[in-house]
């Protein structure tokens, strides 16, 4: 008997999926493990996996199809084996508007379009070594010119990879067209959804209330740049590496902010696990860096690079975007001097981080200049208090206004 392929839940949060391109074909061999299709889900581009040996028979969804979770897409069985004709779900028409002119819907066809030819012209010869870094980079592997035998790409051919390959997204932005009607109806993609359900949950149940400071970051500066001076080639540290840092420190001397609000209880971590909010095309996705106490700044800093361009190419495993005790949220590079974030639950807290700015400032009876930065921490009421949360961001300013404190 054939073995249904169903749409997995491949995140902790995904209720369906995007089916972005079968990479296996009608009639192709399978072995359990296999990748079958790559699957959009509301974090990243995951593999669907097969779970039996045997034959692709049947397909019976099409590429860029959003199926829910649990519904059939595929048949795995013998040769020549026949199956029941599932019916492929059908696109979801636009919802009527009660203003504007309406934007034409296309008919739904009767059976799954045709994708095996596609999937199988988009095949790329290459060694698992090549695929495996290709997956992780962000590479598209059909831009590059095997040297491997009879042109299949090895490892060499993804060292030597143009730029443009490397920062190619795993999914294209959405593409608005203007269609010389009033206006124009882009569905959401799946993460889009997700941040609208988690936003919904966040602003709405969860009390929030937001406390500001300014830092004076001269040492910090001084302190990186002498970093960076000594490491040279071998690596950079940001100031965004050493905002974290110190937040995780800080929260290892105030257990009450590391924190989750649940239903009946509250969890104190006694593991520092900071979510380092990532733009990403059409959303926002927030990396773990775990255990961010313990590691060193060019540790933090190697690893924030790597998660944030896995990120970007929609590439991250669900272990590294969950189980975050706290957040950070930095718009400093866009010019931002100050904003409000908001909550990430079940965490209690989310720190945003503006930009850094020469400002004119008091020191004693005279006026010098000083690079100084806002930051405003976000409190889930239910956990943390004023004076709570007002301490932390104490000693957060402290560690920053003097680094070597991260060290007592």
């Amino acid at each position: 008997m054939a073995t249904k392929v169903h749409m997995e839940a491949l995140s902790p949060t995904m209720e369906e999926g995007r089916l972005v391109k079968w990479t296996k074909r009608e009639g192709e061999a399978v072995k359990t493990g296999d990748t079958l299709a790559e699957v959009e889900t509301d974090k990243a581009v995951m593999e669907l996996v097969a779970r039996a040996d045997g034959q692709l028979i049947k397909v019976m969804v099409a590429e860029g199809t959003t199926v829910p979770v649990g519904n059939v897409v595929a048949y795995i069985g013998a040769p020549g084996e026949k199956v029941d004709g599932d019916a492929a779900p059908a696109p979801a028409a636009p919802k009527p508007s009660a203003v504007g002119p309406q934007p034409p819907v296309a008919p739904t066809p009767a059976s799954p379009a045709p994708v095996a030819a596609l999937a199988d012209a988009t095949r790329v010869k290459a060694s698992p070594l090549a695929k495996r870094i290709a997956k992780d980079t962000g590479v598209d592997l059909a831009r590059l010119q095997g040297s491997g035998p009879g042109g299949r790409v090895v490892k060499r051919d993804l060292e030597g990879a143009p730029a443009a390959s490397v920062a190619r997204a795993a999914v294209p932005a959405p593409v608005i067209a203007r269609s010389g009607a009033a206006y124009d109806d882009v569905p959401l993609t799946q993460i889009r959804k997700t941040i609208a359900k988690r936003l919904a949950a966040s602003l709405g149940p969860i009390p929030h209330f937001f406390l500001t400071t300014e830092v004076d970051m001269e040492r910090a500066a001084e302190a990186r740049d002498a970093l960076n001076k000594q490491l040279g080639d071998q690596g950079k540290v940001s100031f965004n590496d050493i905002v974290i840092k110190a937040v995780a420190t800080a929260l290892t001397k105030h257990r009450a902010c590391n924190a989750w609000f649940q239903e009946d209880h509250i969890r104190y971590w006694n593991e520092v696990h900071i979510g380092m909010a990532v733009a990403v095309e059409d959303g926002l996705i927030t990396p773990v860096i775990r255990d961010a106490d313990r590691k060193s700044l060019t540790e933090i800093g190697t690893e924030a690079r790597e998660l944030a361009q896995r990120a970007r190419n929609r590439r991250l495993k669900p272990e590294e975007y969950t189980g975050a005790s706290f957040s950070v949220s930095n718009l400093g590079m866009f010019d931002i001097d100050q904003f409000t974030a908001v909550i990430n639950p079940p965490e209690a807290g989310i720190v945003a981080v503006g930009s850094i700015v020469a400002k004119p400032v008091a020191e004693g009876s005279q006026v010098v200049v000083r690079r100084r930065l806002r930051l405003t921490m976000s409190c889930d009421h239910r956990v943390i208090d004023g004076a709570t949360g007002a301490q932390f961001l104490k000693t957060l300013k402290q560690m920053l206004e003097n680094p070597l404190a991260m060290l007592l």
